[in-house]
């Protein structure tokens, strides 16, 4: 993932690829991993950093979907089932397994979880990690320490899964590139090129230099999320939108609020929603909401009336009610729902199933779906970039792929560096090798000078918010202590990039403006 390499490779005017795709969020680098595991020319091209978008801001669940069950999309939590056991199989240090409690206050809540779990646990088959069962309600105390007690009948457990988001998609990133992909970020795609009426290429630029590229490519793929209708307006300029945005937030607590293994499921909330109390990173995420947003952006921002929905209905389940000035803090992000034919219909009832369309001049757009299903949406979009191409038919392996850094011997529930799986050794061994990178940037978090530098040379982080956000989690579990170290990574930055004072001023004043959204004033 060297980007002086890639800017050469994709400014050569006689250079065709088979398959560029628009998009480096989890569906653009899935169809990345796919096209070149089969041997395909692949590039792909991201407007600004691999998962800023949506992709870097889930519920860090690796989850077949209870709720689906419970609507009756019976198939959707089937395919999210398989690929869920796809998943653990290949990323053991990025997915794991994680418990979850629904707490129960009324008399039949508990048979009637009981048995919709048993069914979620049946059609999870042979890839199912563990029987869901009954807690009676001094098991569930016992389990939940801090679970609100007033009216608990009992619980019921049941296992789903557990990622790191923006890690797996710098993984998948890797793992493209493993492959003989390429991969570039901080370059937005301006146009698409016709031959007559046909697609055969896009024109993209650099954002740092403004370099411009005409870029060849016998099938373009538009896996942009939320921003899918603007590739597809460099089509079909009038085309009616076909992605309805919606926006859900999370808050990050400390450990204290949820001293446990397990999380907690709240299965109906006053807004028909299911929310979540999950333990990531000695952290505690809760969310989510469902927001309807009339505008996408880069950088969405929690609303007052979300941030106050989710404390409040925390605080029904926790003995401590979370307030503002606990919130270390709070992300949002936006689903990109297909649209329905319905237009009645309230986001928490559209499907999370995936959509793909093929535009009468060739452009593949790959709409809806979710982190769990990702490698089968790449798939199914791969399947149809071979037929549309005209490439050589070749067989999906992405089944059975391990992902870049697989490693069967390191556990994520108690070592940190995990997500980085074989790559571990060798940030640990920059820290003992290079004087000015050993020790701590934040021991309160656990992150190593080394991660910044190995962020910089084998994982293109070319900005602080690139390390603070997505490479590390900083920004996303305490925003505070983001900024405190912001200066000394902007510090060895600028040393790993050969830049100057004034980029570093220009890097903290940017990463600021960021951060602001993420935490509270005291």
């Amino acid at each position: 993932m060297n980007r002086n390499l890639v800017q050469k490779k994709i400014s050569e005017k006689e250079n065709e690829w088979d398959i560029v795709i628009i998009g480096g969020g989890a569906t653009g680098l899935g169809c990345a991993v796919d096209a070149s595991s089969r041997g395909y020319k692949t590039l792909l091209l991201e407007q600004v950093d691999f998962s800023k978008g949506t992709s870097s801001r889930s519920t860090k669940l690796v989850h077949g979907g209870v709720r689906y069950l419970q609507q009756g999309d019976v198939s959707l939590v089937f395919e999210a089932l398989k690929e869920r056991g796809l998943m653990f199989k290949n990323a053991p240090h990025l997915v794991t397994n994680q418990s979850f409690i629904i707490p129960t206050y009324d008399f039949w809540g508990g048979p009637f979880y009981t048995v919709g779990l048993k069914v979620y646990d049946l059609m999870a088959g042979k890839l199912g990690l563990g029987p869901s069962m009954h807690l009676s309600r001094e098991e569930a105390i016992e389990a939940l320490p801090t679970v609100e007690q007033e009216g608990l009948t009992g619980g019921v457990i049941y296992q789903d899964g557990q990622f790191d988001d923006s890690r797996m998609a710098i993984s998948l990133a890797q793992t493209a590139v493993d492959y003989g992909g390429t991969v570039m970020n901080y370059c937005k795609v301006t146009g698409l090129i016709k031959e007559g009426e046909l697609i055969c290429g896009v024109n993209a630029v650099d954002q740092e230099s403004g370099e411009k590229y005409s870029i060849k490519s016998k099938v373009v793929i538009n896996a942009t999320g939320v921003f899918a209708d603007e590739i597809i307006q460099l089509d079909e300029p009038g085309k009616k939108d076909l992605i309805t945005p919606s926006q859900g937030i999370h808050i990050v607590l400390d450990k204290s609020f949820l001293p446990s293994e397990h999380a907690i499921m709240v299965p109906h909330t006053s807004d028909g929603r299911v929310m979540f109390a999950v333990p990531w990173h000695n952290h505690v995420v809760v969310g989510t909401t469902d927001t309807l947003i009339d505008k996408h952006a880069l950088e969405p921002v929690a609303l007052d009336s979300e941030i106050d929905f989710v404390l409040e209905t925390a605080g029904q389940y926790l003995v401590k009610q979370p307030t503002r000035k606990d919130v270390l803090s709070v992300f949002a992000g936006l689903r990109p729902l297909a649209k329905p034919e319905d237009e009645q219909k309230a986001t928490k009832e559209i499907s999370r199933g995936h959509k793909i369309l093929i535009s009468v001049s060739g452009l593949i757009t790959i709409v809806g779906g979710k982190w769990t299903t990702y490698r089968r949406m790449a798939e199914d979009t791969i399947e149809k970039a071979i037929m549309l191409g005209g490439l050589p038919e070749r067989n999906c392996v992405t089944q059975h792929l391990p992902i870049h850094g697989f490693r069967m011997d390191i556990d994520p529930y108690t070592d940190p560096m995990a997500p980085y799986g074989l790559d571990k050794e060798k940030i640990m061994a920059i820290g003992e090798e290079e004087k000015l990178l050993s020790g701590f940037l934040s021991e309160k978090l656990h992150i190593y000078k080394a991660q910044v530098a190995w962020a910089v040379r084998k994982e293109m982080a070319r900005t602080v918010e690139d390390v603070l956000a997505r490479r590390t989690r900083v920004l996303f579990l305490d925003a505070r202590e983001s900024l405190r170290i912001a200066p000394d990574v902007a510090e060895i930055m600028a040393v790993e990039l050969g830049e100057n004072k004034e980029w570093k001023t220009k890097q903290l004043k940017a990463f600021e403006e960021i951060a602001k959204n993420y935490y509270f004033d005291k």
